[in-house]
């Protein structure tokens, strides 16, 4: 098995419900040799928010007289890992966008964890902290996660209508990425119920069932996620499932019968934007915005977060984030959800 897809699988297994589509490899298992330079971490996972600052633990047991420390990011789905940075103790250099936000902790000589300020969502994932004396090397991983909520997102065309790419597009322009197995897995046994099977970040494709019933592959099935497996990621259609964190500004809630196009003047008079499906999503997460009146968002879809369910709010049983679809942009029916930077 390539090494590096080794590595992945290492750090892969550490999470919940991902055995479900990946495999442990066959044959005679072999037991890890000792750690020798490094020590082996209290914890390998680190959770932290969107903008928030994550140390990732790397302790050296002992200092060989020449050595280097090289922090990577593991990427499973492209079969590749990219360095952060490399520093011989004394100095260190940093590599690509990520290299830019990461420094070493340096809290004393043993210590080599790497310190990641303003964590974005495409952070999230395996790092490999490698030890290098000469020939010899050693290696321990770590899987950086972030609190979110994942939510379904189709277009205003109906279900059923992105490739792998597009449903990539798709989540970012809503100031979302991507969910991966992990995250959907997470949602699910958070309470997410969704008939229409959705794209995440490994390139598979999936839909969690908590209630099962015919529209969703019957009644007799056990609930659980669903999956179609791997999907040719150019030809294939389907929804999307995205993931979202906490945001550094706050979404604002404006009432009024307005249609699309003066809803977004709304939001502009007060020096705002209408509010992307991530952003609203994320104000319903972490902070707790309950409001029953539906609201234009900025691509054109009409929704409204619910923390406290309760009779006049559409009969909701559980806090969500409902949606009314894509209505005519002319409607003058609804209010707006702005969002305001900070």
């Amino acid at each position: 098995m390539p090494l590096l897809l080794l590595r992945a699988l290492m750090c892969i297994s550490a999470l919940p419900g991902i055995l479900a589509i990946y495999q442990r490899p066959t044959g005679t298992p072999t037991t890890p040799e000792p750690l020798r330079y490094l020590l082996e971490p209290t914890s390998r996972t680190v959770v932290t928010q969107r903008g928030g600052t994550a140390t990732l633990p790397c302790m050296l047991r002992i200092l060989p007289p020449n050595y280097k420390v090289r922090w990577s990011k593991v990427v499973p789905a492209e079969y590749m890992e990219v360095v952060i940075l490399i520093s011989d103790g004394a100095h260190h250099k940093t590599y690509g966008p990520l290299g830019s936000r990461a420094q070493l902790r340096h809290g004393h000589r043993y210590d080599a964890s790497l310190v990641i300020s303003n964590v974005g969502l495409v952070d999230e994932g395996c790092y490999r902290c490698q030890l290098v004396d000469g020939l010899e090397d050693e290696s321990i991983s770590l899987s950086l996660q972030l609190e979110g909520v994942v939510f379904p997102y189709q277009t205003s065309q109906g279900r059923y209508k992105f490739n792998y790419f597009d449903a990539q597009k798709a989540c970012q322009d809503q100031d979302a990425q991507l969910a991966t197995y992990r995250q959907l897995y997470q949602a699910w046994t958070e309470g997410l119920d969704w008939c229409n099977a959705g794209w995440v970040m490994e390139g598979t494709v999936h839909y969690p069932i908590i209630n099962s019933r015919e529209p969703c592959g019957g009644r007799l099935l056990l609930p659980g996620i669903r999956t179609y497996g791997a999907k040719d990621k150019q030809r294939d259609r389907f929804d999307a499932f995205c993931f979202t964190s906490t945001v550094k500004g706050r979404v604002d809630f404006i009432l009024g019968r307005m249609n699309f196009k003066e809803a977004g003047q709304a939001c502009r008079r007060w020096g705002h934007s209408l509010a992307k499906v991530g952003q609203l999503y994320a104000a319903w997460k972490f902070s707790r915005l309950d409001q029953c009146h539906g609201g234009w968002l900025d691509d054109g879809s009409v929704r409204y977060p619910i923390i406290t369910p309760r009779s006049h709010c559409g009969g909701i049983l559980n806090p969500t984030v409902h949606s009314f679809g894509f209505p005519s942009k002319l409607q003058k029916r609804y209010g707006a959800y702005c969002y305001a930077p900070k």
